[in-house]
Protein backbone atom coordinates (compact mmCIF):
# COMPACT_ATOMS: atom_id res chain seq x y z
CA UNK A 1 0.00 0.00 0.00
CA UNK A 2 1.59 3.77 -0.97
CA UNK A 3 0.89 6.05 0.87
CA UNK A 4 -0.55 9.77 -0.33
CA UNK A 5 2.00 12.42 0.66
CA UNK A 6 2.32 16.55 0.22
CA UNK A 7 2.49 17.28 -3.29
CA UNK A 8 0.86 14.24 -5.00
CA UNK A 9 -2.63 14.61 -6.59
CA UNK A 10 -5.25 13.25 -4.42
CA UNK A 11 -7.16 10.12 -5.39
CA UNK A 12 -10.91 11.26 -6.65
CA UNK A 13 -13.30 8.80 -5.17
CA UNK A 14 -17.20 8.01 -4.85
CA UNK A 15 -18.57 6.50 -1.45
CA UNK A 16 -22.10 7.10 -0.16
CA UNK A 17 -22.39 9.59 2.72
CA UNK A 18 -24.57 9.57 5.65
CA UNK A 19 -27.82 10.27 3.93
CA UNK A 20 -26.87 8.34 0.82
CA UNK A 21 -25.87 10.30 -1.45
CA UNK A 22 -22.52 9.15 -3.16
CA UNK A 23 -20.20 12.16 -2.82
CA UNK A 24 -17.18 12.39 -5.20
CA UNK A 25 -13.96 14.19 -4.60
CA UNK A 26 -14.14 16.16 -7.95
CA UNK A 27 -17.59 17.56 -6.88
CA UNK A 28 -15.76 19.90 -4.55
CA UNK A 29 -12.93 20.85 -6.96
CA UNK A 30 -12.01 24.73 -6.58
CA UNK A 31 -12.29 24.13 -2.71
CA UNK A 32 -9.81 22.88 0.10
CA UNK A 33 -10.54 19.71 0.96
CA UNK A 34 -10.38 18.02 4.68
CA UNK A 35 -10.27 14.43 4.53
CA UNK A 36 -10.30 12.90 8.05
CA UNK A 37 -10.00 9.44 8.44
CA UNK A 38 -10.98 7.98 11.74
CA UNK A 39 -11.31 4.68 13.30
CA UNK A 40 -14.86 3.80 14.62
CA UNK A 41 -18.55 5.94 14.94
CA UNK A 42 -18.89 6.43 19.04
CA UNK A 43 -15.55 5.84 20.20
CA UNK A 44 -14.51 7.93 22.83
CA UNK A 45 -11.49 9.54 20.94
CA UNK A 46 -12.95 9.35 17.78
CA UNK A 47 -16.19 10.95 18.67
CA UNK A 48 -13.78 13.78 20.44
CA UNK A 49 -12.23 14.44 16.97
CA UNK A 50 -15.56 14.31 15.28
CA UNK A 51 -16.57 17.28 17.59
CA UNK A 52 -13.55 19.36 17.44
CA UNK A 53 -13.81 19.63 13.81
CA UNK A 54 -17.91 20.11 14.27
CA UNK A 55 -17.26 23.14 17.15
CA UNK A 56 -14.20 24.20 14.41
CA UNK A 57 -16.56 24.22 11.51
CA UNK A 58 -17.80 28.02 11.36
CA UNK A 59 -13.81 28.91 10.68
CA UNK A 60 -13.12 25.74 8.44
CA UNK A 61 -15.88 27.14 6.29
CA UNK A 62 -14.36 30.98 6.60
CA UNK A 63 -11.67 29.34 4.92
CA UNK A 64 -13.38 27.79 2.32
CA UNK A 65 -12.72 24.22 3.40
CA UNK A 66 -15.21 21.42 2.99
CA UNK A 67 -14.76 18.64 6.05
CA UNK A 68 -15.12 15.17 4.97
CA UNK A 69 -14.98 12.11 7.56
CA UNK A 70 -14.42 8.63 6.66
CA UNK A 71 -14.60 5.40 8.31
CA UNK A 72 -15.69 2.15 7.33
CA UNK A 73 -19.03 2.49 9.22
CA UNK A 74 -22.29 2.55 7.62
CA UNK A 75 -24.56 4.97 6.47
CA UNK A 76 -26.79 4.37 9.00
CA UNK A 77 -23.99 4.42 11.47
CA UNK A 78 -23.03 7.40 10.12
CA UNK A 79 -26.59 9.40 10.48
CA UNK A 80 -26.85 8.16 13.62
CA UNK A 81 -23.50 9.57 14.65
CA UNK A 82 -24.13 12.79 13.16
CA UNK A 83 -27.27 13.10 14.51
CA UNK A 84 -26.08 11.95 18.28
CA UNK A 85 -23.14 14.85 17.97
CA UNK A 86 -24.54 17.47 15.57
CA UNK A 87 -22.32 17.19 13.11
CA UNK A 88 -22.80 19.70 10.51
CA UNK A 89 -20.49 17.67 8.09
CA UNK A 90 -20.19 14.96 5.36
CA UNK A 91 -19.55 11.44 6.57
CA UNK A 92 -18.98 8.76 3.90
CA UNK A 93 -18.93 5.34 5.07
CA UNK A 94 -15.97 3.52 3.16
CA UNK A 95 -16.94 -0.23 4.34
CA UNK A 96 -14.92 -1.72 2.13
CA UNK A 97 -11.78 -0.10 2.67
CA UNK A 98 -10.96 1.32 -0.53
CA UNK A 99 -10.81 4.76 0.01
CA UNK A 100 -8.55 4.03 3.15
CA UNK A 101 -5.88 1.67 1.13
CA UNK A 102 -6.28 4.17 -2.08
CA UNK A 103 -4.81 6.94 0.42
CA UNK A 104 -2.59 4.77 1.78
CA UNK A 105 -4.09 5.11 6.05
CA UNK A 106 -2.01 2.33 7.64
CA UNK A 107 -4.04 0.48 10.55
CA UNK A 108 -2.59 0.01 14.12
CA UNK A 109 -0.92 -3.69 14.85
CA UNK A 110 -2.77 -4.45 11.76
CA UNK A 111 -6.48 -4.63 13.15
CA UNK A 112 -7.31 -1.06 13.79
CA UNK A 113 -7.82 1.78 11.24
CA UNK A 114 -5.51 4.80 11.38
CA UNK A 115 -6.16 8.17 12.00
CA UNK A 116 -5.35 10.20 9.47
CA UNK A 117 -6.27 13.89 7.87
CA UNK A 118 -5.19 15.55 5.07
CA UNK A 119 -5.72 19.04 3.97
CA UNK A 120 -5.90 19.04 -0.35
CA UNK A 121 -5.88 22.59 -2.04
CA UNK A 122 -8.54 23.47 -4.86
CA UNK A 123 -6.09 22.19 -7.42
CA UNK A 124 -6.43 18.79 -6.03
CA UNK A 125 -2.79 18.81 -4.52
CA UNK A 126 -2.34 17.00 -1.24
CA UNK A 127 -0.91 20.17 1.20
CA UNK A 128 -0.80 18.31 4.45
CA UNK A 129 -0.79 14.56 5.53
CA UNK A 130 -1.15 14.29 9.88
CA UNK A 131 -1.39 10.81 11.05
CA UNK A 132 -1.53 11.10 14.94
CA UNK A 133 -3.63 7.87 16.57
CA UNK A 134 -4.17 9.18 19.67
CA UNK A 135 -3.92 13.40 19.78
CA UNK A 136 -7.48 13.20 17.95
CA UNK A 137 -8.36 17.44 18.96
CA UNK A 138 -4.61 17.95 17.03
CA UNK A 139 -6.13 16.94 14.25
CA UNK A 140 -8.43 19.95 13.07
CA UNK A 141 -6.06 22.29 14.41
CA UNK A 142 -3.45 20.94 12.00
CA UNK A 143 -5.81 20.76 9.11
CA UNK A 144 -7.05 24.40 10.16
CA UNK A 145 -4.36 26.27 10.22
CA UNK A 146 -3.37 24.55 6.62
CA UNK A 147 -6.96 25.78 5.21
CA UNK A 148 -6.04 29.15 6.50
CA UNK A 149 -2.92 29.32 5.02
CA UNK A 150 -3.42 27.87 1.74
CA UNK A 151 -6.34 31.57 1.79
CA UNK A 152 -3.22 33.63 2.69
CA UNK A 153 -1.68 31.86 -0.08
CA UNK A 154 -4.14 32.50 -2.97
CA UNK A 155 -5.17 35.73 -1.46
CA UNK A 156 -0.94 36.74 -1.60
CA UNK A 157 0.23 34.70 -4.67
CA UNK A 158 2.60 33.04 -2.49
CA UNK A 159 3.27 29.41 -1.75
CA UNK A 160 1.72 27.18 1.27
CA UNK A 161 3.96 26.68 3.98
CA UNK A 162 3.93 23.98 6.64
CA UNK A 163 2.75 25.17 9.59
CA UNK A 164 4.35 24.80 13.02
CA UNK A 165 4.16 22.18 15.52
Amino acid sequence: MSSIEIGDHAPDFSLPSQSGEQIRLADFRGNTVVLFFYPKNETAICTREACRFRDDYQDFQDAGAVVLGVSSDSVESHQSFADNHRLPFILLSDSNGVLRRAYGVPSTMGILPGRVTFVIDPQGIVQMRFSNRFAADQHAAEALAVAQEIVRAAAGGGEVSEPES
